[in-house]
């Protein structure tokens, strides 16, 4: 038996898709912009924070770095309406990638900091600075400058990790190509069309932080 490749569909479906990568584009657009952002606040905190608040960020972090990612997506779309939290399918997954990729972006730029010689800290606080001032101005950027290729690549699979948030029927990429597919019956086009997507978004993406990388770091080669 040969099989025939057909994809005449794409001229009816191509909307389908195109809304479905305008969503994962938003997701991880945003959901990268709130992690890192979490990222940089947990890893003050378990560096240079108060003694109380470093347990707490650890135990978040350790929780989340050592479960599953659809779990965690699970919990908060289906658990938390049992505590009376609800929220629509995209709030959710965009919150089950905001808290995850903080997690993981912590333990990153925490080894960027600690990675920082003991002299620069002393610079700022002989500056009269206090610890954030010192961490904003002094610690921040030459630890982001260091680990960024790291962080870099762990946007990237936080964006491809993304493909699971269809499951709760939120409607990104994946969610398109599953709708596509059952009304096609056309599953390995589809998943053809749908992976070739998903290459050159994680290739633009890295592309993207390259660039991003030497603009906010001119005097350092990032992400070679």
């Amino acid at each position: 038996m040969i099989y025939v490749f057909d994809y005449s569909w794409l001229a009816d479906y191509w909307d389908v898709l195109l809304s479905g990568l305008w969503v994962t584009v938003w997701l991880i657009l945003v959901g990268a912009t709130l992690g890192v952002s979490l990222g940089i606040a947990c890893a003050w905190a378990r560096a240079l924070g108060p003694a109380w608040l470093k347990p707490i960020v650890a135990a978040y972090v350790e929780l989340i770095r050592n479960t599953p990612f659809l779990i965690q997506l699970f919990f908060i779309f289906f658990g938390l309406p049992s505590l009376g939290v609800q929220m629509s399918e995209l709030t959710a997954a965009l919150l089950a990638m905001v808290i995850n990729l903080g997690a993981y972006s912590c333990e990153i730029v925490r080894a960027g900091i600690q990675a920082t010689p003991k002299g620069q800290f002393e610079a700022g606080w002989s500056l009269g600075m206090s610890r954030f001032e010192t961490f904003r101005h002094v610690v921040l950027v030459p630890a982001l400058q260091r680990i960024w290729p790291a962080l870099s690549s762990q946007i990237v699979i936080v964006m491809l990790g993304s493909a699971v948030v269809s499951q709760i029927a939120a409607q990104d990429l994946s969610f398109a190509a599953n709708f596509i597919q059952s009304r096609t019956f056309r599953a390995f086009e589809t998943y053809i069309v749908a992976t070739l997507i998903y290459l050159a978004l994680a290739i633009a993406l890295r592309q993207l932080l390259r660039g991003l990388g030497w603009a906010l770091f001119p005097k350092r080669a990032v992400g070679r």
